[in-house]
């Protein structure tokens, strides 16, 4: 319970602050979040993907319940478990999640209690709300944008390592996002010291199987240039578009390929010459794969600057090939929004699996509320961050009263974002899931 406090303010005299005015709710928005879990039937899909063992003879939360809760509370902009203990007394909460909201300490102990099998519920819930946004956009192409960062860890944590790379402490993530939907295709949480290559290929060979069914392109930064993956692209039938790094043989090779001396060349200018490889095998390859190179010189400069991109693109232009692989870089505003506005890196656990827990629940999170960016929310707000939505449609004022067995929730008449509400919630009650 809340102490009771009165404040003057110094703008003005007559007017004082107080805490005492009632159950009232800053999260009333969140309706829209649980009618849209409705609308795509979230429980039925809980029951199918998460199967958490349970060792308790009394109790009072389903381990389901307290995960949908602490997925409400990651939506709703709550990092930290301890905010519960309010959370408790909120009508919107309890609307939300069926009257049973739970405290911080229910939380916790279930949040440690999650052993590693469970781990793998979650990761097939957040690739299927990636595979339910596909499927409902009827794409017929899939861009996975491979890549890894890093969570800080703070003291003694299972598996954080120091990185050289990032030059701390912590963990080192690894990732994968779809470059159409932005969804969160698949993520697994590794210990800071691994290599940023190490198992990807076991990491992405499940994805390229699961979405067999469309045209696939793979790309990613030179940390992941091993033969290993690319021969688990040429399996599939994937295409891939990998940068290399730079090494002596192929910055000779460039350099012999440029065309210097060209009448009317104005050295004034910036030159941008493309070259393709086709007989580029080094011995660790399994066979030779085509290798575009972009030799650049920048205006009122002498020497070339290169850069390797490996792909099995046979027939694409070199110009396409760079451009395309360059469009990846829109992947580092999505781990961006994954890790800010939900809390993905959040590594509060002294253990390594309950770490691994809180990184996939932010990635269920994210992939639900992208789910309703691009299959109910307004156009304006289809590329929105967590922070722009939880600003314009959760977190808003209201009332909760009960009427003739009815349960009303009032809402502000003043908002500001009155319309874009409104607007949003027929736009989700409209929706309905297309068979496959």
């Amino acid at each position: 319970m809340s102490t009771l406090q009165q404040q003057t303010v110094n703008f003005n005299k007559n007017l004082v602050l107080s805490n005492n005015g009632g159950h009232l709710s800053n999260d009333a928005g969140l309706i829209l979040v649980a009618e849209f879990m409705h609308q795509i039937h979230f429980k039925r899909l809980l029951k199918e993907t998460l199967h958490f063992k349970e060792n308790r003879k009394f109790y009072r939360y389903h381990k389901n319940q307290l995960f949908k809760q602490l997925l409400i509370q990651l939506i709703a902009g709550y990092f930290d478990d301890t905010a519960a203990n309010k959370l408790t007394a909120d009508m919107s909460f309890e609307l939300v999640l069926d009257n049973l909201v739970a405290s911080q300490p229910t939380l916790s102990r279930y949040i440690n209690q999650i052993s590693a099998d469970d781990l793998a519920g979650i990761t097939k819930l957040v690739a299927k709300l990636a595979q339910l946004v596909i499927t409902q956009k009827k794409q017929r192409q899939l861009i996975i944008d491979l890549d890894s960062t890093h969570s800080d860890t703070f003291g003694y944590q299972k598996g954080s390592a120091f990185n050289t790379h990032y030059q701390t402490n912590g963990y080192h993530p690894l990732l994968a996002f779809d470059g159409f939907s932005g969804c969160l295709l698949g993520a697994k949480l590794r210990p800071g010291n691994e290599y940023t290559s190490k198992n990807a290929e076991a990491f992405l060979k499940p994805l390229l199987k699961q979405y067999a069914a469309l045209d696939v392109l793979v790309r990613a930064d030179s940390g992941f240039a091993k033969p290993e993956i690319y021969a688990a692209c040429e399996e599939a039938g994937a295409k891939f578009t990998i940068r290399l790094k730079a090494n002596p043989k192929l910055q000779r090779i460039a350099e012999h390929l440029i065309h210097v001396g060209q009448p009317g060349e104005d050295f004034a200018e910036k030159d941008v010459q493309w070259h393709r490889l086709t007989d580029y095998q080094p011995d660790t390859w399994g066979r030779a794969y085509p290798v575009i190179i972009k030799s650049t010189r920048p205006a009122g400069e002498l020497l070339f600057k290169h850069e390797f991109i490996v792909t099995n693109l046979e027939l694409a232009f070199a110009s396409d090939v760079f451009e395309l692989y360059h469009q990846r870089g829109a992947m580092e505003d999505l781990i961006k929004e994954v890790k800010s506005g939900f809390a993905f890196d959040k590594t509060d656990s002294s253990s390594f699996t309950a770490n691994q827990f809180r990184m996939l629940l932010a990635g269920v999170a994210y992939n639900l509320v992208q789910a309703m960016k691009k299959l109910v929310f307004p156009a304006e707000l289809g590329n929105a961050t967590s922070a722009t939505l939880r600003f314009k449609l959760f977190h808003l004022a209201g009332r909760v009263t009960q009427h003739a067995r009815k349960l009303w929730l009032h809402l502000s008449s003043t908002n500001v974002f009155d319309d874009l509400y409104w607007q949003t919630l027929f736009r989700i009650q409209e929706f309905r899931l297309t068979s496959n």
